[in-house]
């Protein structure tokens, strides 16, 4: 849980991966450029996971002494609605993910939940949820229980990961954190977000159902977005005006409701963007103290 708004980097940012940097250096380097938040990206991650317990623990010393919030995204290859086999493969990857972000820290470990197939709806959302529990039990009995488990809000119309389908999770799963990626859902419904009201009103149901806390502190994911009629396509940087959403839009939402957000910035500029975010809300924020 964030002591205030951060902001970060999903990964290692180009720059700094140009200079030679490793992994253990990113939390320096994101504290030198004002920002303090960082999600590592274990996105091909198998069974088990796959870097070493000292490696894990040395960044997170990094982390720790450069006041940089870890969180992780876990395998790309997880689908908790699949035949039996894949289920239970999936289970496995996110709770090796899970074991490896205690090693070093991270507090919730964000991951797609998997496609509804053939099968109705409904139906494939409850393997999921029957899923995501074996896993929260899991991962208690390997005393795994610093780390929250974190479906995400999924940008395409055949994945599960409607906003509903996160906050029931969030209501029905322990150990769960709640994940707003802001474009991917303005990309599943051809451009959700117009206008302030339309992330106010996102808002205020995450607050309606989990409590004003959970609506303070949301892991977010945001980025300029692409779509087609299926939902996402591309993600594209803050300053390309033709695609939305608008963080600036957001960045008043999230002054208005004294929220502490982790902000990680997707976009092609990692950390630029992110920064870009960070010194938005800073104005909004300034802005709306002296009005108030």
């Amino acid at each position: 849980m964030a002591d205030r708004p951060r902001f970060g980097p999903a990964g290692v940012p180009p720059l700094f991966r140009f200079l030679g940097a490793q992994t253990p250096d990113v939390p320096k380097l994101l504290r030198e450029e004002g920002l303090d938040a960082f999600e590592y990206q274990a996105v091909r991650w198998g069974q088990k996971p796959q870097m070493k317990r000292e490696d894990a623990e040395r960044l997170g010393a990094e982390a720790r002494s450069n006041d940089v919030l870890l969180s992780m995204h876990g395998s790309y290859y997880v689908n908790l609605s699949g035949k039996q086999e894949v289920v239970e493969a999936s289970k496995r990857r996110v709770i090796a993910c899970a074991e490896a972000a205690q090693w070093m820290g991270a507090y919730v470990v964000v991951f797609h939940m998997g496609f509804y197939g053939r099968l109705e709806k409904s139906f494939a959302f409850k393997n999921c949820v029957t899923a995501l529990k074996d896993i929260a039990a899991t991962m208690s009995s390997l005393g795994i229980r610093g780390v929250k488990l974190g479906p995400e809000t999924m940008g395409r119309v055949f994945q599960v990961g409607t906003l509903d389908e996160i906050l029931t999770i969030c209501e029905e799963v322990e150990q769960t954190q709640l994940v707003i990626d802001w474009s991917h859902m303005h990309a599943r419904y051809q451009g959700k977000f117009r206008k302030v009201e339309d992330f106010r009103a996102v808002v205020e149901e995450v607050e309606r159902r989990l409590g004003t806390e959970a609506a303070r502190n949301m892991h977010c994911h945001f980025s300029k977005i692409e779509f087609t009629d299926m939902g996402e396509r591309r993600h594209h940087t803050l300053d390309e005006a033709r695609y939305g959403p608008n963080f600036e839009m957001l960045a008043e939402v999230i002054a208005e409701f004294k929220m502490r957000p982790v902000m990680i910035c997707e976009t092609p500029i990692l950390d630029i963007d992110a920064m870009k975010m960070r010194d938005t809300l800073r104005k909004v924020m300034e802005k709306q103290s002296v009005l108030s």
